[in-house]
Formats: C-alpha cells, structure tokens, sequence
C-alpha cells in the first residue's frame, strides 16, 4: 500500500465535474433505446390471421404446453445447442424459471432425490458475482457459500473441495459466459471437472445462468461456449446441470422469454411442477418471438452482431478513458471484456464505497459498492461494476472520465487520512 501515491490536486477536478449538474446512469446492465429499435418488429410478428401456429397450437387459448410451444421449444433449442424435449420455454425471465428449479429442490428436492429442507442447504456462488443471484438465493433462504471467479471460470479446485467435503453442499450458481460483472467464460476443462466431480451430496446441481451467451463485443475474438447437459450425460450424471438463458438482451428487457435446458427427464419434472402452479407460458408472446427471430436476417445470430455495433465502441470508451485516466497509477485494475454486459473495475485501496458516493454526488449512478457479494459486503471494499450499455456513447465517456477522477480523490483522501 506504501507504493500507492495518489495524483495531488485531484478535488479541484471532481469540483469541476461536480458543478456541471450532470445526470447519468452506469448503474444496472440495460439494453439501450437503439438496441430495443433493433426489435422493434416483434411487436407486429403476430396479427389477427397469425393466431394459430404452425404445429397446430391456437395462442390465444388454454393448452396443456406448459413446457412451451414446440415451435419455441426447437428454436431455443437451437440457441443452446439441444433437442426440443431438452428445453422449457417459460414468460420474462430466466432468474424466474430459477426461482422455480430452486423452489422445486426445496420443496421435492432433484429428481429421485430428497427434498433440501431441513438440510441446511447451501449453494455455492462466485465473488464478485451477479447481485440477483444473492437475493434470490438468499431469499429462498439457502446458505451461501464463495469460490473465486477465475479468468478461465468459477475456482472449481475450491468447488470440488467444498462439494467433497460438505453434504450440504446442493449445488454451484454462475455465470459461464461473459460473467457478470468480470467477463470471464468458463473453460472446456473446467466444465468437465464440474460435471464429473464426487460430491458428498448426491444430488449436486449445476446452475449455470448462461444469460450472456450469445453476446459477443467482437465477431472475430469470441469465448468458446460449453454444453453443460451434454458434458453431464457423457459423464454419467445426466440429471447434474440446468442452463437457464433468456431473450431479455436479445430482444426487449421487460417483454421477453426465459428457457432453461436440461435433461429431458428434468424437463418433465419441471414440467410437472409448472403445470400445477400455471395453466401455462404466454403463447403469443412465445410465437411472436418465433416468428421474428425466424425472420431477422441472420436469425439470432444476425441480431446479436446488431447489438454488437451498438455496444462494443461503449466498451471501448470505458478501457480507453481508464487507461488514459488511470493507466500507470497503480490505484486500480479492469477487465476487458470480449462479451457480456459489464466490466468489473478493482480499487487498489479499499475506497469503493467512497467512488461511488462520490460519483453519485457528481451525478453519475453506479452500482453500489458490494453489490457483487453476498448480503452487499465487499471484505476488500474494491470492487465497482461498470455498465455502459445504456448510455450513449458520449454520455458513457463523460461517465467514465467522472469515475477516474473519483478514483484518484477517494485514494488521496485515503493516503491522506492514513
């Protein structure tokens, strides 16, 4: 910490920002108005003559399809490289269909096993990690315990030795692709150890939230993806992995599909717990997504080097303006994401609680400091999660250029008070 010096004379500079009134918000990952008008057909792919799909369903009525419409079913599918009787199709969005799995473990415990209450069940999640996962998590009431998130995946040495260890240990919940906040995608590796360890709990589950899949920032430099369900099949435990993924950063945030993948026995368990708490999904909703992703030049694939546009020159403002700002000072650390949503920044000093009241004084939003730990409490106090898909471009450099002068305050105040 000796060798950490912070530039003098930085408050004169955050004065300076601070009296230009602004307004900005790098707080939670959303899509921007640009990348909603990418979608913007999906509002009219269903009309009065499309009612009725093509295997026969009529959307506007009750149906016994609580796994989805087949047409729904194929094309995501698709998107995780499975067979239809492998996926559920379930309303807006993924963390709900994980509400229901983990609802379901409580309650009935996995397939042919026994039910988590009362077991003092607990789930094992990476730090930093996804905020929602805590609370949802935390919520159901589950224990929870943190891994390491790795450049090339969860720590998945800790994993084994904790999953080994400890019976009550149910399960593993991450991101495996484009990791929120970091950006990391899990290794080919490091998925088959996962599917293959022993475990004192026979019915140890993956969770793996693959809501970032898709969303590569560069068409030529991409993370690889890994098939969980197969890699357990192979491995002899077909029942051990449930991939959840939505169309929430495809197509619109807040009117869109969640799907989850797994064995297709697993689906039908599922199935038969969803069926007792719903008549079923929203069809139209369903078909409409069907049709335009069918339709959009290049299906989902097109769609998403679309968003790609959009997003990849903010990713490149926000490393570019770091780097100029803070690149050589040792007060910080940053990922360069090659996908996802988020890039993850590390104080040197423990003075991120203070960056963000800062920045949030100066007028720029930012997650708050801990967000990415359980129950909000960062032991480093170091981690900051970026998000600079919403904002426009400039709006999104102006942002970055207040958070680095924030940076370089917050640490002066910190050598100077020690």
């Amino acid at each position: 910490m000796s060798s950490i010096s912070a530039p003098t004379g930085s408050r004169m500079a955050y004065e300076d920002f601070k009296a230009r009134g602004l307004k900005l918000n790098m707080q939670r990952g959303q899509p921007s108005d640009a990348d909603f008008d990418l979608s913007a057909d999906l509002l009219t792919a269903v009309g009065p003559d499309d009612v009725v799909t093509p295997s026969g369903v009529d959307v506007r009525n009750y149906s016994a399809l609580v796994a989805g419409l087949p047409e729904a079913r194929q094309l995501f599918g698709e998107y995780l490289d499975l067979d239809a009787a492998e996926v559920l199709v379930w309303n807006n969005a993924s963390l709900e269909l994980q509400a229901h799995v983990l609802t379901m473990m409580l309650l009935r415990g996995p397939r042919a096993g026994s039910a988590w209450v009362g077991g003092n069940p607990t789930i094992i999640v990476t730090a930093p990690g996804y905020d929602r996962h805590f609370s949802l998590l935390e919520g159901l009431g589950l224990r929870l315990v943190t891994v390491d998130m790795q450049p090339d995946g969860p720590d998945v040495d800790a994993i084994q030795r904790l999953a080994a260890e400890d019976p009550s240990i149910a399960g593993v919940l991450f991101v495996p692709t484009y990791s929120n906040p970091g950006g990391e995608s899990i290794s080919p590796d490091k998925a088959r150890r996962l599917v293959s360890l022993q475990a004192a709990n026979p019915g140890f589950t993956i969770f793996a939230d693959d809501a970032y899949r898709a969303h590569h920032l560069f068409a030529d430099d991409r993370d690889s993806t890994v098939n969980f369900v197969r890699l357990a099949a192979e491995a002899g435990n077909p029942d051990r992995a449930f991939v959840f993924a939505s169309t929430s950063k495809i197509t619109f945030a807040g009117a869109g599909l969640g799907f989850v993948g797994s064995s297709a026995e697993n689906i039908a368990w599922l199935g038969s717990y969803l069926s007792a708490v719903s008549i079923g999904p929203n069809k139209v909703e369903q078909y409409r997504h069907v049709r335009f992703l069918r339709s959009y030049p290049g299906g989902v694939e097109g769609l998403m080097a679309a968003h790609a546009k959009l997003i990849a020159p903010k990713f490149a403002a926000v490393a570019e303006i770091l780097d100029r700002e803070l690149g050589g000072t040792e007060l910080a650390t940053w990922s360069r994401p090659r996908g996802g949503y988020f890039v993850s920044l590390d104080t040197a000093l423990p003075v991120a609680d203070r960056v963000v009241q800062l920045a949030g004084d100066a007028g720029v939003s930012l997650t708050p400091a801990g967000a990415t730990f359980p129950l909000g409490k960062d032991p480093a106090n170091s981690n900051i999660r970026l998000a600079p898909t919403r904002p426009e471009l400039a709006d999104v450099r102006l942002a970055m250029e207040v958070v680095a002068a924030c940076i370089k305050l917050a640490s002066e105040e910190y050598l100077a008070a020690s």
